[in-house]
């Protein structure tokens, strides 16, 4: 068979090449910025010119696509068109190993919960491993690296993945984002989904009962499902009470009392015991969690205002139940937008005032029936929230937003507002 590998410089491409290669198979490479063959490896390969044609489609029986690729454009869409196969190198890898795996998937939380879980299979005495979307690629994991598999997967690699046989998943919410890349809601939603659709009828399947779309993807689940919550106990599931987490009835206490971060442990827990996590394990890294960089990260304080980074935050939901934990919000927003509806951030209660920024800025203000002030970057933005915070209020950047315009990625834009705050002579938190 001959391949065609799309994006043969970025994450786990080069280790799809190699796993085509060992199969025996011919491969193609096209990858418009960097146009060559990964070093290293042997074999007969092709790197295709810069400039794509339909032409390169011909005598291609399959194609292994990187997620940078949208399914809407070419060379993907002239893939699908022409009904060329077409898997993520998540699902290629994922081909090739007899490994159990938890799958994790959501609009938000998913890293959390898949390094969380991870956690509490490590401190339960389980050789588990974090890949796909975090952690190491998929193409890279060989049957003796781990004795179960923890995956984060986006929609980017769902929407074309292999069959995923878990033996514990859940899709931990869901709300429009990268409607640029899927075209479309119901295309974004259906992509998630699938990461239930074939799980074994033994497996589990942990799901927010008050998620009306993720409710519905649990009601056709083939499997098991475990209600969990961050506010209650369902019944017949796992959920928080009194402020501690109740899992299979056992209780655990934690310091956070964030209901976004409390489901997430919830969430983590219920997958970790399915797949031999013990309570002493679980609760262990429950009791010692911290959430991540750039996740609602208190970074400081000036004047008696506190200064939170929250930069992973780049959607509108994300930025909805960063807000509803703090009592009184000036909100940063803004960046490069992902093809989502931004109106819902102009009307967050608890926001005293909006600042907008970067290319997405004058969307953002276009939404609102107030006047709203749009800046360039988000040093000037911070420089507005000195003027417009008081003492007792949260200076939040959760821009709602990708960081694209300005930065590399969300890290380096959480990392320049953790520097603005500390160049203002903020004192740690």
């Amino acid at each position: 068979m001959r391949y065609l590998v799309l994006g043969s410089s970025l994450r786990g491409l080069s280790d799809a090449t190699a796993l085509a290669l060992d199969d025996g198979h011919t491969v193609a490479l096209y990858d418009a910025e960097h146009p060559a063959a990964p070093a290293g490896r042997d074999g007969p390969v092709e790197v295709l010119p810069r400039e794509w044609t339909r032409d390169n489609l011909d005598g291609i029986d399959r194609v292994i696509t990187s997620p940078w690729f949208a399914e809407t454009k070419p060379p993907l869409s002239d893939a699908l068109a022409a009904g060329i196969d077409v898997v993520t190198e998540a699902g290629f890898g994922l081909e090739h190993l007899a490994l159990p795996v938890v799958a994790v998937t959501g609009t938000n939380g998913k890293t959390t919960v898949t390094e969380v879980t991870t956690a509490m299979l490590r401190a339960s005495g389980v050789d588990a491993l974090a890949a796909g979307n975090i952690g190491v690629p998929i193409s890279s994991v060989r049957p003796g690296d781990a004795e179960i598999l923890v995956l984060e997967l986006s929609s980017y690699q769902l929407r074309f993945m292999a069959p995923v046989r878990p033996a514990a998943s859940t899709v931990l919410n869901i709300a429009p984002d990268h409607l640029d890349w899927h075209g479309s809601y119901a295309a974004y939603a259906a992509a998630k989904a699938r990461i239930v659709r074939d799980a074994p009828a033994d497996s589990a399947f942990a799901y927010d009962p008050g998620d009306p779309l993720v409710s519905r993807i649990a009601s056709s689940a083939p499997c098991r499902t475990v209600p969990c919550s961050g506010t209650t106990v369902p019944l017949n599931g796992n959920g928080v009470d009194e402020g501690e987490i109740v899992v299979n009835g056992h209780r655990h206490r934690t310091a956070t009392r964030d209901a976004s971060f409390l489901f997430d442990l919830v969430v983590a827990a219920t997958l970790a015991s399915e797949c031999g996590g013990t309570v002493e394990g679980i609760g262990s890294v429950i009791e010692a969690f911290e959430p991540g960089a750039h996740r609602r990260e208190r970074i400081g304080t000036i004047d008696g205002v506190l200064f939170v980074n929250d930069s992973k935050a780049t959607n509108p939901h994300a930025v909805i139940a960063a807000v509803g934990e703090f009592p009184s919000v000036v909100l940063l927003v803004g960046g490069r937008n992902k093809g989502l509806d931004l109106a819902p951030l102009v009307s967050i209660p608890g926001v005293t005032h909006l600042i907008a920024f970067g290319e997405a800025g004058p969307e953002i203000a276009a939404a609102s029936s107030e006047p709203i002030p749009v800046v360039p970057t988000l040093r000037a933005a911070f420089a507005l929230s000195l003027v417009a915070a008081q003492p007792g209020d949260t200076v939040l950047l959760s821009p709602g937003c990708a960081s694209f315009d300005e930065f590399d990625s969300y890290a380096a834009r959480g990392d320049a507002f953790r520097e603005l705050v500390s160049a203002a002579g903020g004192v740690a938190a």
